[in-house]
């Protein structure tokens, strides 16, 4: 059985032959890494069950001094977050579009070698990532995530369309890498913090659960699966976002959910990929509570319903022995 087909069984609902991975690290942790294998190729020695394509937070180009600009006109500072950074300047200071367009959707570099690339993965499952899908590339359109809160009650209007703008470039993309032989499109968005929605419940549902319908639903319309990435305390909409067609649900923070109770009571409706702690364990823990706490999510999975992986990218704070334990532990499945 390949790792393609084992991640099958886990979205299935059935309980795989053992309980399949994906790890991802910051810029900083992924050179530890490197440097203690020895090897520019992190996936080959880690054993990822995930073929990725795509580019997640799109194309930049550099400014100088710590600065870039992505293709949607959004400057970055990445004097100290080295891999995304903060906004430091946005093209939509008043709440309008006028004068303003999305880049291609179709642009070749999201796509270059993905043909290629899928024939070769056959064997893992392949997902193309589109970030900062909706919410979170509104809020950079606008220069940050005050301005764009506010603009829910001063101009719904403007909101609405430019979500609807960016819902379209989003659905335009997706289609197009369906075409391929993928697995899963994958969206990264935020609406959550350590204590529920950033924007509560109500305007979640008028603004955001209308646009996710019309993705998700694009994709499941081609047969493909739904994840989905958001941060924080959102798992009261998990009913409403399987009803939409979501499939697998990412980071799963266990700081803010109680992760044994939610994949026991969502298993064969939800998967999750994530659960491992990086806001206490990996950065503060032992090795051994590494392990302890891998070994726990790794009996969990084994029925079913769950994809290993810290709860978020690792962050360079992270021991060098903390992350082999728990890659360690996973392989040892095998």
């Amino acid at each position: 059985m390949n790792q393609r087909e084992v991640v099958l069984q886990v979205l299935r609902g059935q309980a795989p032959a053992y309980v399949p991975w994906h790890f991802s690290f910051t810029v900083e942790a992924a050179e530890t890494l490197r440097r203690h294998y020895g090897t520019e190729h992190l996936d080959g020695v880690l054993g990822n069950h995930f073929a990725g394509f795509g580019s997640g937070v799109g194309f930049f180009t550099d400014l100088g001094n710590d600065h870039l600009r992505d293709g949607f006109g959004v400057v970055w500072d990445r004097s100290v977050d080295k891999d995304i950074g903060i906004v430091a300047d946005a093209p939509l200071k008043q709440p309008s579009l006028h004068g303003y367009a999305l880049p291609d959707p179709l642009d070749g570099r999201f796509f270059d070698g993905m043909a290629e690339g899928v024939r070769r993965e056959q064997d893992r499952f392949r997902i193309f990532s589109i970030g900062f899908s909706l919410w979170e590339r509104a809020w950079t359109l606008r220069g940050g995530i005050d301005r764009l809160m506010m603009d829910l009650y001063d101009a719904p209007e403007f909101v609405h369309e430019l979500l609807d703008t960016i819902c379209d470039y989003n659905i335009t993309q997706a289609q197009h890498a369906m075409t391929y032989d993928i697995d899963a499109v994958y969206f990264g968005d935020d609406w959550g913090m350590q204590r529920g929605l950033q924007m509560g419940p109500k305007l979640w549902m008028e603004f955001i659960y209308p646009r996710l319908q019309r993705m998700y639903g694009a994709v499941k319309a081609q047969g493909k699966y739904v994840f989905i990435h958001s941060c924080g305390d959102v798992d009261e909409l998990f009913e409403r976002l399987i009803a939409i067609g979501l499939d697998c649900f990412n980071p799963f923070q266990p700081e803010v959910m109680d992760v044994a109770t939610l994949v026991r009571q969502y298993r064969g409706r939800l998967a999750f990929h994530g659960g491992l702690s990086t806001q206490k364990t990996l950065p503060y823990g032992t090795a051994d509570d590494v392990r302890a706490e891998t070994h726990r999510l790794l009996e969990l999975g084994r029925a079913g319903g769950f994809i290993l992986s810290p709860a978020h990218a690792v962050e360079g704070d992270v021991p060098l022995e903390n992350m082999l334990a728990f890659i360690e532990e996973a392989q040892a499945q095998r």
